[in-house]
């Protein structure tokens, strides 16, 4: 099994946070996700995730190097405020790695004592008739599923429906799985999303039921949907970016494509 390492670059008292999976999924949905908190609640980078197998590449924002995974929180919390931590990347992880990125991320959980797992995602949409009958019915098309009683009981807060019966894979499969072996609370929360395309409505949308469960900033879809689709344009270049640094990185990183 390929070893994940997570490096603190900053000692921060993550008791009782909540952690948000940040790993690529359909439409991008979870990429801008991450990206959009990150940018609201002006976190910062905390931590580093590493492994032999990942490119080697370094991501530049604001003239600061960057790992190709990186840990985000809250700083400087005022009384009453919910700690968040981020995992976020550009890169689309080899199918060889989601387990052990997956277990790495409920191990740092564990190991700073964070008391929820939120894991966002895309569910495939085809065709156009489907989403348009969707918006005439006026339905908010976000499921979530919990690993435990007590994260079920939060999910209920938010615009969302049981996800009852289907397949999730990828990092968001392995937290469940995890979570409901170790009795950590994870909640995955999936939203219709066009498979090629970075879907910003999607992502809206499940970050209004993240902020029903735990923000509780009342942040209104409109002006969020803008954000997120001038995230989305971003996220589609660098995304484009790693995927060509990785195809023409060294040996250490085949696996990703």
């Amino acid at each position: 099994m390929n070893e994940i390492e997570i490096v603190e670059l900053k000692k921060t008292d993550l008791r009782n946070a909540v952690v948000i999976d940040g790993f690529p999924s359909v439409g991008l949905v979870s990429s801008i996700v991450a990206n959009y908190l990150i940018a609201l609640l002006k976190m910062e980078y905390i931590a580093v995730m590493d492994s032999n197998l990942f490119p080697t590449v370094s991501l530049i924002r604001d003239a600061e190097p960057l790992g190709p995974a990186r840990v985000y929180a809250r700083p400087n919390l005022q009384p009453g405020e919910r700690q968040v931590v981020v995992f976020s990347t550009e890169l689309q992880p080899s199918a060889n790695l989601l387990r052990p990125l997956g277990r790495a991320m409920i191990d740092f959980a564990e190991h700073q004592r964070c008391s929820l797992i939120i894991s966002a995602g895309g569910l495939i949409v085809e065709g156009e008739e489907t989403e348009k009958e969707e918006e005439e019915k006026g339905e908010v098309s976000v499921y979530g599923i919990a690993s435990t009683e007590r994260a079920e009981e939060l999910l209920r807060t938010a615009d969302a429906k049981q996800f009852t019966e289907g397949v999730i894979s990828g990092t968001a499969g392995v937290l469940l799985n995890e979570g409901g072996r170790r009795g950590m609370d994870v909640i995955t929360l999936l939203a219709e999303a066009r498979p090629d395309m970075a879907d910003a409505r999607a992502a809206a949308l499940i970050l209004t039921a993240i902020d029903q469960m735990i923000m509780h900033l009342n942040l209104n879809v409109e002006p969020l949907c803008k954000e997120a689709e001038r995230l989305e344009a971003q996220l589609k270049l660098l995304h484009k970016d790693a995927e060509k640094k990785s195809r023409a990185a060294t040996p250490v990183v085949a696996g990703y494509r």
